[in-house]
């Protein structure tokens, strides 16, 4: 075990120790985890979701928590699971490549969920969400690199969020360093070990994971804090995780890691569609000019095959369609969203022109990163080439504040009102600057039920 060891560190943590670039990737990552949210509440998945949580989880003797975009009253434990799946339910949150995975989509309705339940006399303010936030997702990240390293199967983002998770959690809850370690332990051993692939073969609302991974986290927190015994976890304290926490402190995943999306898809697909894009730009031709695509990239992405998606989770799990629809609509964004896209005949029949190959090259270096590399052929025998390009949006390649902010808008405004979505935006982007108060109000905006 590292001199000091993962718990210790959450539990010694302040605000101080926090690095500026750490504090800035997370306040991008509130905004932008909260838009998503905005559109995703308005999803199937999200619905089901909620009324689950409504049947199963009442509130009880830890306390209400408002689910997200919602303000429907429940456990906390049931607040982070509707989140969750609500804010999974649109594949456009950030995430980290290395760890295959999102921190966010679990951290971020489990930790409001914790937050909200505490009484006013109790209310937090912003440096402290900062804290267990900061902790919630480095843990996360580190378990996850140890369990990638360790385990043969590839596991959803849910299966090592929820030690990340619970750890966050039990800092809100006031919970000692041993408690921590036990905190972790039980959202690791009951957290879900579900496998990845099922879901990009099969695609389905399980999505990530997440929705029973952030549970799971928040579920350990409590009982650990109620002396409910579950360490050693793993992936944070086993010889096999030791290199992933030997520097814990030193240097944080959390700026090296952290990528935001352009797109409401699979990441596997954003190089592919800003390879289109580009093409587009440069060379002039029209659609009905396209005799084919060939699409090398990396061999998990080629099982994102699905050419006619019958329905919004096929449709974040693909490659073709969202590729086509690039071309067609020359971007992708809420309203490409839309059930009735999924029909369009002009979009599939080029989607299925569309081939995706299993390259080795491609598989070798999509590590770190995700590549891909377009040829389009044109019916005139041209072949317009582009080179290898990995997925925007990593921090060496960032999308700019601008663009996450307006890409925030485009899911948050028609849901919530300009209004709101701007105040809420606003908050978020300072909230490890925000009194009780405003942290209050921010709470308020991202919980209570959009005006109709």
């Amino acid at each position: 075990m590292p001199d000091q060891n993962f718990a210790e560190f959450a539990s010694a943590l302040e605000f101080q120790d926090i690095p500026e670039g750490v504090r800035q990737t997370l306040r991008r990552s509130f905004y932008d985890c909260l838009g998503v949210a905005a559109v995703g509440s308005t999803t199937e998945m999200a619905g089901i979701a909620q009324r689950c949580a409504l049947a199963l989880y009442a509130p009880g003797n830890a306390g209400s928590s408002r689910v997200l975009m919602s303000g429907h009253l429940v456990s906390p434990v049931g607040a982070a699971m509707a989140g969750a799946f609500m804010v999974d339910s649109i594949d456009a949150h950030d995430g980290s490549s290395p760890c295959r995975g999102h921190a966010g989509s679990a951290a971020f309705p489990a930790l409001l969920a914790v937050a909200d339940s505490r009484s006013e006399r109790d209310a937090l303010d912003g440096q402290q969400f900062a804290v267990a936030l900061a902790s919630s997702y480095e843990v996360s990240y580190r378990a996850g690199l140890a369990q990638h390293a360790s385990c043969a199967d590839y596991h959803t983002s849910g299966a090592w969020t929820s030690v990340g998770v619970a750890v966050g959690a039990a800092l809100l809850l006031g919970c000692d360093a041993e408690q921590i370690r036990h905190a972790a332990g039980i959202g690791e051993y009951h957290g879900p070990r579900s496998q990845m692939m099922r879901c990009i073969d099969r695609p389905s609302m399980l999505r990530d994971g997440v929705g029973w991974g952030s549970p799971s986290g928040v579920n350990g927190a409590y009982m650990a804090s109620m002396g409910f015994t579950g360490a050693p976890a793993l992936t944070c304290e086993g010889q096999e995780a030791k290199p992933f926490w030997d520097d814990l402190g030193a240097s944080w995943r959390v700026e090296e890691q952290t990528h935001f999306k352009a797109y409401p898809c699979c990441r596997w697909a954003h190089p592919a569609i800003d390879s289109v894009l580009h093409l587009m730009q440069v060379h002039s031709f029209q659609i009905n000019q396209v005799q084919k695509i060939s699409i090398k990239t990396f061999h998990y992405a080629t099982r994102l095959a699905g050419v006619r998606p019958a329905n919004l989770d096929e449709f974040s799990y693909s490659i073709c369609f969202p590729v086509a629809l690039a071309i067609i609509k020359g971007k992708i964004g809420v309203e490409e969203l839309k059930a009735s896209i999924l029909r369009d005949p002009e979009i599939l029949q080029l989607s299925e022109r569309i081939e995706l190959i299993d390259d080795v090259e491609m598989t070798r270096i999509s590590i770190d990163k995700r590549w891909a590399q377009v040829n389009i052929y044109l019916n005139d025998g041209r072949v317009l080439e582009d080179a290898p390009r990995s997925a925007r949006g990593d921090p060496d390649d960032p999308i700019s504040d601008d663009e996450l902010q307006i890409k925030y808008h485009q899911f948050a405004d028609a849901v919530l009102g300009r209004e709101r979505a701007v105040e809420l935006q606003q908050l978020a982007a300072q909230f490890d600057q925000l009194d009780k108060r405003d942290f209050s109000r921010l709470l308020d905006l991202s919980l209570s039920k959009p005006a109709s």
